[in-house]
């Protein structure tokens, strides 16, 4: 038994003809599902009792829990969820002029313990299923239907790393672009890796043209393995080639995160090896501005970034200075269920 919105449209025809039934019932079931927003296969009335016993005989329809909402006075909303397990996750809303984006989580926890990282603080306890990451994109424009607003975007970029989840990740992509689902363009799809780089050159071959981010955040590799352990596995020079070859074959510019941390990464030293990182390479550097998560990182100084930023623009880096959200609420990503799970 599995749940009906953890299979995408194709993967559903295939299992319909497979036992005799038309392929134009997968249409009909994801109507009911997306546009209708029924609670139960029962509740599905274009399809007959007969073929609705036979789909309850391998699917079931299930929700997602909110525990806590915190909305921030620029509008970002920050919702921890509950999953069946009792685990807990959370997912932002954030508003743009441009529309509603959502980031998304697709572990319970992270292993990959990226210092500064609130994600990493409690070890990965298990993956995501495809019906829990399409549930947390659902539930939150269901949120948005009541005031005539939509997901628009979606990042894939909250607690844990898409690429260590990796299968699942690509099914909830399929689905959430589906024009009978939730019909969000690839093009408005983010999926950001902290660089596992045999998943990047994997990637390349995913037919759906999503864009991809590379949470970086150091271009030296000793620092970059001081402060992330995966790059002791996958070093710069590895990372580098992976982007490359992914560029090769999609032609689809990728985006470099840089989080800028104060003391630690944000001296013109370090500008000048993010230059050479990204020399030769077709991508946007985002710079962020840190959520500080523990009292050993804090947020680099207005007048540090600034004088970053410049450096990059002079040497003819394509660079961005991403705007704050939800500062005064519990930003970060993790940050609201660590809290959650100390208060118990």
């Amino acid at each position: 038994m599995r749940s009906l919105y953890s299979i995408s449209r194709d993967n559903l025809v295939s299992f319909l003809v497979e036992n005799g039934h038309p392929k134009y019932r997968a249409v009909q079931i994801y109507e009911g599902l997306y546009s209708q927003n029924v609670s139960s296969i029962d509740d599905i009335k274009v399809l007959k009792q007969e073929f609705k016993d036979f789909l309850k005989g391998h699917f079931y329809l299930n929700s997602i829990e909110l525990v806590k909402k915190e909305e921030s006075v620029d509008g970002t909303v920050k919702y921890l969820f509950r999953l069946y397990d009792g685990h807990l996750i959370e997912t932002v809303l954030m508003k743009h002029d441009y529309g509603n984006s959502v980031c998304v989580s697709t572990q319970v926890g992270c292993n990959f313990a990226c210092a500064f990282c609130a994600s990493g603080l409690l070890k990965k306890q298990r993956n995501l299923r495809v019906d829990e990451l399409v549930l947390q994109i659902k539930y939150i424009n269901d949120d948005l239907n009541k005031r005539f607003e939509k997901v628009s975007s979606v990042v894939v970029m909250g607690i844990g790393e898409p690429f260590d989840n990796y299968d699942n990740v690509l099914e909830f992509l399929e689905i959430i672009n589906d024009d009978k689902a939730l019909a969000i363009g690839s093009r408005h799809i983010t999926v950001s890796t902290v660089g596992l780089a045999p998943k990047i050159e994997e990637f390349s071959n995913f037919p759906l043209q999503v864009n991809l981010a590379i949470s970086l955040h150091f271009a030296s590799d000793e620092k970059r393995s001081k402060y992330m352990p995966v790059n002791r596995a996958y070093n710069l020079k590895v990372l580098k080639d992976a982007i490359i070859k992914y560029y090769e074959k999609t032609n689809r510019r990728i985006t470099v995160e840089y989080i800028l941390l104060k003391d630690v990464n944000d001296s013109l030293e370090d500008a000048r090896a993010l230059v050479e990182f990204t020399s030769g390479l077709n991508c946007y550097v985002n710079l962020i501005p840190y959520n500080s998560t523990s009292s050993e990182f804090f947020r680099s100084d207005e007048k540090v970034v600034n004088e970053f930023f410049k450096y990059l623009k002079r040497n003819n880096v394509n660079v961005t200075k991403r705007r704050e959200q939800g500062h005064d609420i519990n930003a970060a990503c993790g940050q609201l269920r660590n809290k959650q799970i100390k208060e118990g």
